[in-house]
């Protein structure tokens, strides 16, 4: 099952590699940098909610349906990953400039998919696979693998969070076309929001000790966004690397 849900996003790597454009800049969605031909649009507030909504809800919908008492620690995943995916279907999107623009509905919807089979697995896998040791009871929040894993998600949702402040800050109103972003993380990386969500998901899965939490821990834009910005910024800050600082 795990390995079916990672088949479900490869169709989406063909569309991020014929879009190799930078990350969303000062609020803009991922529908601007998207080219022709993708078929019908939808408005880029929309698309983000259609996109992103189904994760936290087909998450919620597990949690419900969970027959046994939720535990505290039970309570805390839920509220770690409805706290990610609120942020990023329903608050991210209030914040988008142009409201006139639009995304193919083809990208919103193998992105609706993805989120509603990762939503179900790791819900699934949370609140309903049996297990006579009850993983998630209450001690669990005391152990060494989920204090750790926290660690790493709030630090990776810290990331995540300043490299899109310094994005939606980047441009003045008004203001079009794309600028090289600097500070915090941007100092080394060209894609700290990548990052970020990498780190994030490492430390869901680690905070979890489940395969299903690996799913997000990857990013293929990274490489081609890191070109996009070294092609069109002859002044590139050539320390920088695509991902990893210092490294890759």
């Amino acid at each position: 099952m795990f390995l079916a849900y990672l088949q479900l996003g490869r169709p989406l790597f063909p569309q991020r590699r014929l879009c190799p454009r930078p990350q969303r800049q000062a609020g803009e969605s991922q529908g601007e940098a998207r080219r022709s031909g993708w078929g019908p649009t939808i408005g880029n507030r929309a698309g983000w909610v259609v996109m992103e909504a189904p994760a936290a809800l087909a998450f919620a919908a597990w949690f419900v349906l969970d027959e046994r008492t939720g535990t505290t620690a039970e309570w805390v995943f839920f509220g770690l990953w409805v706290a990610h995916y609120l942020h990023r279907a329903f608050i991210y999107p209030l914040g988008l400039r142009g409201v006139n623009k639009r995304m193919p509905v083809a990208v919103a919807g193998m992105a609706f998919m993805f989120n509603a089979v990762n939503g179900c697995l790791n819900g699934c896998y949370l609140f309903a696979l049996p297990d006579d040791g009850y993983r998630y009871a209450n001690g669990w929040l005391g152990d060494p693998r989920f204090l750790a894993g926290l660690a790493f998600f709030v630090a990776g949702f810290t990331i995540n969070r300043q490299a899109d402040h310094v994005l939606r800050h980047l441009r003045a109103p008004g203001e079009s076309g794309y600028k090289i972003p600097y500070g915090v993380l941007y100092r080394w990386v060209s894609c700290p929001n990548y990052l970020g969500e990498i780190v994030e998901w490492i430390g869901w899965a680690v905070a979890t000790w489940s395969l299903p939490g690996l799913a997000f821990a990857a990013s293929p834009r990274a490489r081609a966004h890191h070109a996009w910005y070294r092609e069109h910024f002859p002044d590139y800050p050539p320390e920088r690397r695509a991902l990893v600082p210092g490294l890759w």
